[in-house]
Order: C-alpha cells, then sequence, then structure tokens
C-alpha cells in the first residue's frame, strides 16, 4: 500500500512539473524570465514534494500502527486460547489420574 502511494505521489509531481514546464516553456515571456519562473516553480515543487512524501510517511506509519495492533490482538487471543487448553488439558489429567 505504502509503495503504491508513493509511485501516486511520484507520478502526480512529475506530472505536474512537465506539464507547467511545457506551459512555461511555450508561453511568449523572454528568457531570463522563463529561467525565473522554472527555478521559482521548481522550488515550489520540491516543497510540494516534501509535502506529499511527509503525508504518504505518516499514513503509512499510522496504517502499520493499526495492523500490528489487530495482528498483536489476534496473537493474544490465540495464545490466551492455547493457555486454556493447557489448563483444560491438566485439569483432566489430573482428574483421571487414579
Amino acid at each position: 500500500m505504502r509503495r503504491n502511494l508513493e509511485f501516486l505521489a511520484i507520478g502526480l509531481i512529475a506530472g505536474a512539473a512537465v506539464g507547467f514546464i511545457v506551459g512555461l516553456l511555450f508561453a511568449p515571456s523572454s528568457g531570463a524570465k522563463t529561467r525565473q519562473r522554472l527555478a521559482d516553480e521548481a522550488l515550489r515543487a520540491a516543497e510540494v514534494a516534501r509535502d506529499l512524501a511527509d503525508k504518504a510517511e505518516r499514513a503509512a506509519e499510522t496504517l502499520g500502527g493499526r495492523v500490528e495492533h489487530y495482528l498483536g490482538r489476534d496473537e493474544e487471543l490465540a495464545w490466551r486460547k492455547v493457555r486454556e487448553i493447557r489448563e483444560g488439558l491438566d485439569g483432566y489429567t489430573q482428574t483421571q489420574t487414579p
């Protein structure tokens, strides 16, 4: 799941950056203005990418924590059942011993 979020974020950022660059290159502006706009937008895109990466990482950590929590619950329940079975067997064998 985390890998899919990473690929989605990378795809969105790359697509937005390519689209913007193509738009700037075909816009009627001077070379200096175009370069400045490209630099500004590259900085903005990098900031957006960092924000998206942070959000994706937090979401993956939250999801991972929930999965571990539920797996831990299942494991705890399984061990409790094993103990109950052992105690039942111990009780049964003690009552059957002459």
